[in-house]
């Protein structure tokens, strides 16, 4: 199980490669591919070994359902598996940075069991728009949290 946690902001250089955060390649040990995607918005970088849990998951359940398709066709025709070098960066392709909308600052932050890359400004706008911590504090509570 991968554990990640904080906040890293970090750019991406001119020929697409970003550097993983030290405790986020510690966190992942031996294991050095990971699988990038779209997540509206933001790029999620899944371990192999998580990203082959959900593919599990999505075997198990039927993929006759149109919404399931869509979805497997929006996920995977964005996902690229990419390896940590030796210096601990990924290479991110053009193509998924401008899916997302990433130009060249990023803030890279851990979410438990994956790694979410975001624009600099996107991510400040996304925390400019958050719950307060009190509302979120009584959502944890009605979660059971």
């Amino acid at each position: 199980m991968f554990h990640f946690r904080g906040q890293f902001e970090h750019a991406i250089d001119d020929k697409g490669r970003l550097s993983i955060p030290a405790r986020f390649r510690e966190a992942l040990g031996k294991e050095k591919t990971l699988v990038l995607t779209n997540s509206d918005g933001y790029i999620t970088a899944y371990p192999m070994k998580e990203w082959r849990a959900i593919e599990d998951r999505i075997r198990n359940n039927p993929t006759f359902m149109r919404e399931k398709r869509d979805f497997l066709r929006y996920i995977y025709s964005s996902a690229e598996d990419v390896v940590i070098d030796s210096q601990g960066r990924i290479l991110v392709s053009q193509a998924l940075r401008q899916r997302v909308g990433i130009a060249r600052e990023v803030v890279i932050i851990g979410v438990m069991n994956e790694i979410e890359i975001w624009d600099k400004a996107r991510w400040a706008a996304k925390l400019a728009a958050a719950p307060s911590p009190e509302d979120l504090t009584a959502k944890l509570g009605e979660l059971g949290v």
